[in-house]
């Protein structure tokens, strides 16, 4: 096809104005506008010769395709959602949550794929997202900070949304997850304190949270394998926060003024647990031994550091997003789960 005419002109010289267009790319590529589409869209139906001479022309005229018109050609909207539901307040405070948004927006990175974060503080806006979602407004969602009576896992499975959740599900549904080996890690904390010959205790999480549970079972079936009683004088339940761990230790150190170690299911309740042995006047480790959980940058740099159990973060965020994507992509069933180990990271603490 001859380049002297008008348009051709204005799209070589480099002088043209305005966005490029489907037709431009099509005239400078010398193929069909039809064929233009197939190569956006990722059609196979398409010769590799016409095909490198479609992302020549779209290279030279940097042409980015509309987003809205190729999502009505292959229903996709390239955009994955991460629902969080917790309180705004908690979801910027807490490194976990934090440590969660960074890894799957970098696991992205490399795809074509965009994600938006949204929180759930309340069933009203659970609802609102699930509506937002069954819309096809996102490809797919990463459900994460889940409670037992969230309404998301079951709208968005029973409406074929394809759907990851950060964490075994309360209720053991058949979906897709991911998590890190709870039980085993608050077993392998306890162990640890119990081979110092301490008595543990222990800072729950949420019960309403399956890490919060699996963390108490890791805890009581350390101490009833070693022959001891998981005295319900050692438990103090918490939520997850400093706040939390500093207030359920008061309460710990009344119930059992007689402990000498305590495991806690996260390092930012055992930074607030730490707070309130020290002004109880116990010396830790020397009066009472501490261990967390999570590893978070704050165990490195509170007094003393804290020994704790280590997430392989990068390594489940990278399988939230591989998982999320088969399903995406229609090349995995809706179940899959991968059960990441964790390990004891020994620090002065305990």
């Amino acid at each position: 096809m001859p380049h002297d005419g008008p348009v051709t002109t204005e799209l070589t010289s480099g002088a043209r104005s305005g966005t490029p267009t489907l037709d431009e790319v099509a005239v400078l590529a010398g193929v069909s506008r039809a064929t233009v589409s197939r190569v956006v869209n990722e059609s196979p139906k398409v010769s590799p010769e016409a095909r490198e001479a479609v992302q020549a022309a779209i290279a030279q005229l940097r042409y980015v395709p509309n987003r809205m018109a190729r999502s009505l050609v292959t229903r996709r909207t390239d955009t994955v959602a991460l629902v969080l539901s917790e309180p705004n307040t908690q979801v910027f405070s807490d490194p976990f949550f934090a440590s969660i948004v960074h890894g799957v927006s970098a696991a992205l990175a490399d795809t074509e794929l965009t994600l938006v974060l949204l929180t759930a503080r309340d069933a009203r806006e659970q609802q609102k997202i699930a509506r937002f979602a069954r819309q096809g407004h996102v490809d797919g969602v990463v459900l994460m900070s889940l409670h037992s009576e969230d309404l998301l896992p079951d709208v968005l499975s029973g409406a074929g949304v394809p759907l990851v959740l950060c964490g075994r599900p309360y209720d053991g549904r058949s979906v897709a997850y991911v998590d890190a080996d709870n039980v085993g890690g608050a077993r392998v904390a306890t162990e640890h304190l119990l081979g110092l010959g301490r008595r543990v205790a222990t800072l729950t999480g949420p019960t309403d949270m399956i890490a919060g549970v699996d963390r108490l079972t890791g805890w009581r079936l350390a101490t009833e394998d070693a022959g001891r009683s998981a005295d319900p004088a050692l438990v103090a339940h918490g939520d997850f926060t400093e706040a939390g761990g500093e207030a359920a230790m008061a309460r710990l150190l009344a119930q059992a003024p007689d402990l000498d170690a305590v495991f806690v299911a996260s390092d930012p309740m055992a930074v607030g647990a730490l707070r309130t042995l020290r002004a109880a006047g116990r010396r830790v480790p020397e009066d009472v031994a501490v261990v967390g959980f999570d590893d978070a940058a704050v165990a490195t740099t509170c007094d003393p550091p804290l020994t704790t159990v280590a997430q392989p973060l990068d390594l489940m965020t990278g399988e939230l997003v591989e998982l999320l994507r088969r399903q995406i992509d229609g090349v995995a069933a809706p179940a899959e789960t991968r059960t990441c180990p964790t390990h004891l990271v020994r620090r002065a603490s305990a």
